[in-house]
Parts: C-alpha cells; structure tokens; sequence
C-alpha cells in the first residue's frame, strides 16, 4: 500500500445526498478474471463490494462507521480488506468471493499501519505493517498464525511475493542505498539492489507459477527504463525500453511482457513491452490521461481513462463489463487548454480552465495547487475544477518544477529552495496569465491540499502582495514540527528534499517554513485541518494558527475529526463547501452562490453536509 493513498471521491445519492467511491480499477481474480473486488459508494462511505462481470451482480463485504478504501483479491478468489480506524491502523481481514465467515488474514497481529499485502499462488500470505517507526514483515497461510520474518527500520514498502511464495521483495525509501530488498521467505537476505544513482523501485514478480523474476523501474542517465532481476544474476536493465518520464509497469497473465503506462506532460500512454524480443507495441487509448491500466488474460486491458471535460470511465480493449463509474446529467462546463510559460529550468506547463463567459471578460481566477511534490496536474476531471469553473471562476493548475510527468531534472530542480522554487514558478505563471490578459490583478486566489496547501500557505507569506485569498487544506505550516511528528515515509522525504533533518540543516527548514513567513499574510486566509492527520500533523497546524493571531493576522480555520484521507463524503462536502463559500467572498465584487454539479466521479459534489457541524473559528483582529 502506498503511504500516499488516493482519496475517495463522492457524488450524490438518493437518500443521503451524496455517494462516494474510490476512481480505481477493480481487482481481478487470476484464475477467473469474472470476478472482481472493489471500493464502491454505501451510503455515504466506501465500502468494498465483489462484482461478477458475466452477470453484472453486486455483493456488499464491508460494512465499517468510517468507512474501507483497500482491498485485494488473490488466486483463490478471496476478498481481502484492511478495517482500519480513524488514525489509519488496523488489520487485515478475508473472505470468499461468494461470502462466508469474516476471518483475520493472520492472527496474532496487533494493528499496524499497511505497508503491504501479497499473496502467493501456492497459497502464502505476507503482510507488511508500520508502527510509526518501521515496517515488519509477517507471513503465514491464511487465517493462521502470524510469523515475523524481517523488520526494517524507518520507511519500507512490502512490493511482492513470488507465486511459489519463496521470494519476497521490499522497497525501500525514496533516495535510500538499499532500495530494494530481497528476502527468501525465512528471512534470509538474498540482494540488495542500490538506488545511489536514480531511483529504483519494485513491481512485483512475474506472475508464472515458477516464477522469480522481479519486474522493477530505474532512473538512470535522465532518463526510466525498466529492470528485471533473477536470483543469481542479479538486476538487468532492459536498455532498449527507455522513457523521458516517469512510468509504471505490471506483467501481463502470460509470457514475459508487460504493460508500461507514461505520463508525460499531464497525458498518458500505454505500451506492450516483449522482453524477448525487445520491442515496444503501442496500446491504443483515447487521448488523455489514464489514471490506472491493468493487462489480464486474452491481451485484455483494463484501463481508468478521463480527461479535462469526461469524468473517469472504466474502459475494456476486450470489452469485458466492468463497474459502472458514476457519471453527469449534462457536459462538464468551461473551455479547458494549456499554456507554456518561460523558467529557468524549462517552461512551466499550465492547465487552465475558464467558465463559458462572454469574450473578453476576465473572471477571478483560482489556482489550484497539486500535492506531492512527486505527483502531477493531467489533463484529467477535477470535481473542484468543475465547481469553481461552473461558479464562473477561471482554475490555473501548474506543473511547478517538482512535478512527475516531465522528467528526472524537472522532479529535482530545488535550486531557489524547497517549496521557493515552486512558489517562483506560481508566480511566474501568474504574472504571464496577466500579461495575456487572462486574469485580474485584483481577483486572484491559492487553493492547496496536503503539500499544495503547504505551498498555498508560504506563498500568502512570502509574497502577500499577489494574492486576494487563500485556502490550505490539511497543509503542512511548519516544517521542522512536522517532520518531527509526521510519517517515517514523510521525514524520508524531508531527509532527501533538505538535505538532512533539521537538526543537522535548520537554516533550510526555517527558510522554507510558513511559520516563518506567517506575520506577513495579508490576503483573507482559510485553514482547513484534521485532528487525527498523521502526515500533516494537527499540532504543527496549531502552532501555525497561534503565530497567525499573535501577530493579528485576519483568518479562518476548520477542524475536522479524520486523518489525513478520510473516507467520508460528509468531510469532502464540508471542505468543499466551506472553501467555495470563501472564494466567492473574497475574489468576488458583487457575491453569487456557488454553484456545485449534481454528480461526479472524483472529489465531492451536490450532497447535504456532515451531520455534525465540524469545528470553525474564525479570527479577526
């Protein structure tokens, strides 16, 4: 499981205003690919449901208060979930595709954190949890004992298992010497792959019942390529399957080939590699972006595609029937292009949306700012780029320096400093929007979640004058107490973008704090939190909050009891709402309600509101 889930998303329902689903591709079952497990909408929560695709039937698993966003189906076609609290721990849980009894996927585990689930064709299942601290690795049958083989300390991923369940491999963090660990089932250490020049990671073991071949990606010489390794000769890279930027890889049921999806400059791309005949077959998708593909048996591909004016569609080259996404009653509003602007490291792409207005008028205009950094804006729906266009707002989404999707020198080009650099490029392309007249100087906001909410928060502060308004979201505002209180995942992250921790480089975390900069916001400032957020902790947001009002500094906040990717559609409506209402106060002459569509397929949109009203404060000097 990957330390940086993606959220779920909402849309209405009869009943409970609102429903949401996580925008993913279902599990297939190996041996009988009808079958399938998935996070889908029940009653305002995602639970997870089997699906048969011969007969189109649904079945509900799960039935959790919070909520179950990660399952799994193996061989055997057993559904597996991990129940989960509020703060992310939790365990394991399976069982048969057609119901049955609920039973522990090993028993004696106390909760943990998932850092991973894979089970092998001849029946083992191995289990990765994170105690905050580091990552264990637990084996056993299903249902049976537990037995721990091999903890790492710090952050650590469980990538797979081999079908014969003698082999398994872990990635390691971001940067590390040892990016990728090889273990024999007893916990014998086999290889240890190095990432000391580029980046390596881990996908997972050919899927033939004997086999132990490993498929991985490297970075290397500016560029990704994919890599195999075998005991006993070791890691190969596959020279000839290079790419500019950054892609993903999974086997295909049959043979050594593989299904390499590229993103690349906001769109993506699906090819078929032959590993034995070194060539490279385009696989034919619509233009866009291609959220999630999966190669199954018969050279069917399942693939998640959406772009800027379509909301994610679950597509099949065999076509197979899959679950049906949720969808729109009319168009999605707004005329959606790109735009280049001149950088020191490269032109900075731009994806702007602007509302159907008459020639010439130039709306308030939003920027809505992406996480990660390692993540990107695509060519792709957006449910909050859809409210804020349809309540005539212009959206700019900026692949800063940082970003996925442009290659190794543009993901590591840190040079004004962390998170200046990326401030640098907002305003540059602020400045070029106004220059082409396509926005007001007088009209201009910062809306980010997560590491976006970061950004949104040390742009107010380190250059006030630009900005009419902001909303972070689950921000980080300090950086040395959040890496102190954060995820090992995230202080690895810390360690690789800094330099260090803050002790051994506090002038850089300092420098790149919003605390630092938090006297000077001038612009109206909204501050959305999480009681329970373990990535962006609460109390690093608290302090942020205090240096706002000790040096009168105007500015709302709202606290909300969930962790950091809650599952309710309840939160997402409330954040929703709350940051559009104050938008439109504050970038808006002459104020109109906004506007939200009646349904979507990522995000949140329509609904009622949470039941209970979250915590609001707001502080005017």
């Amino acid at each position: 499981m990957s330390p940086h889930a993606a959220r779920p998303a909402a849309a209405p329902s009869p009943g409970t205003g609102f429903r949401v689903y996580r925008p993913a591709l279902p599990e297939v079952c190996p041996r009988d690919p009808a079958r399938m497990a998935l996070a889908a909408d029940a009653g305002g929560r995602c639970e997870i449901f089997t699906w048969h695709a011969a007969t189109g039937t649904a079945r509900q698993v799960t039935d959790s208060p919070d909520g179950t966003l990660h399952c799994a189906l193996d061989a055997d076609a057993r559904v597996w979930w991990f129940a989960e609290d509020r703060r992310g721990a939790g365990r394991w849980y399976f069982q048969d595709f057609d119901g049955g009894p609920r039973l522990p996927g090993l028993t004696g585990l106390p909760p943990g954190l998932p850092y991973g689930l894979a089970v092998s064709h001849a029946g083992t299942v191995a289990i990765g949890l994170g105690d905050g601290h580091g990552m264990t690795v637990h084996l056993g049958m299903p249902g049976g004992p537990a037995r721990a083989v091999h903890t790492v300390d710090g952050h650590a991923l469980l990538a797979g298992i081999s079908p014969s369940g003698g082999l398994l491999a872990l990635s390691g963090a971001a940067g590390s010497d040892r990016a990728v660990t090889l273990l024999t089932c007893s916990g014998a250490l086999l290889d240890q792959l190095s990432g000391r020049t580029g980046r390596l990671w881990a996908l997972g073991f050919a899927p033939s019942p004997a086999g132990t071949e490993l498929l991985l990606v490297q970075e290397a010489d500016g560029h990704y390529r994919l890599a195999t390794w075998r005991p006993g000769a070791g890691l190969r890279a596959q020279d000839w399957c290079r790419f500019d930027t950054e892609i993903t890889a999974r086997w295909y049921p049959e043979g050594r080939r593989v299904l390499v999806r590229q993103d690349r400059h906001g769109r993506s791309t699906l090819a078929a590699a032959d590993l034995d005949r070194r060539t490279l077959t385009p696989v034919p998708s619509p233009p866009g972006t291609l959220l999630d593909a999966a190669p199954h048996p018969g050279d069917d591909v399942h693939y998640l595609w959406t772009d800027a004016a379509t909301p994610p569609q679950m597509r099949s080259t065999a076509g197979t029937r899959l679950p049906a996404l949720a969808t729109l009653p009319a168009r999605v509003p707004g005329r959606h292009r790109e735009l280049w602007t001149p950088g020191p490291d490269g032109p900075v792409h731009t994806l702007l949306s602007e509302p159907d207005s008459a020639p010439g008028r130039r709306p308030p205009l939003v920027f809505l700012v992406h996480g990660g950094p390692a993540d990107h804006d695509r060519d792709a729906y957006d449910p909050e780029v859809h409210s804020l266009v349809a309540s005539g707002f212009a959206v700019a989404r900026v692949n800063y320096r940082g970003s996925t999707g442009y290659g190794p020198r543009w993901r590591t080009a840190f040079g004004a400093g962390v998170g200046l650099t990326q401030v640098a490029d907002l305003v540059a392309v602020r400045t070029d929007l106004l220059r082409r007249g396509l926005a007001r100087e007088d009209a201009i906001g910062l809306w980010g979640t997560s590491w976006g909410g970061y950004l949104a928060l040390l742009a107010l502060g380190t250059r006030p004058d630009l900005w009419q308004a902001g909303v972070a979201v689950k921000p980080v505002a300090d950086c040395v107490a959040a890496h102190r209180a954060g995820t090992p995942a995230l202080r690895a992250l810390d360690e690789r973008l800094f330099g260090g921790t803050p002790d051994d480089v506090p002038e850089r975390y300092a420098r790149s704090s919003p605390l630092h900069y938090a006297a000077q916001v001038r612009a109206p400032l909204l501050v959305i939190a999480a009681t329970l957020d373990a990535k962006c902790p609460p109390g690093q947001v608290r302090g942020y909050l205090t240096a706002l009002r000790e040096a009168g500094v105007p500015h709302e906040s709202l606290w909300l009891e969930t962790g950091h990717d809650g599952y309710s559609g309840a939160h997402h409506v409330a954040v929703l709402r709350r940051a559009m209402g104050f938008l439109d106060q504050h970038l808006r002459r002459a104020p109109a309600a906004p506007r939200t569509p009646r349904s979507a397929a990522d995000g949140v949109f329509g609904g009622t509101g949470p039941s209970g009203a979250p915590e609001c404060t707001t502080h005017v000097p």
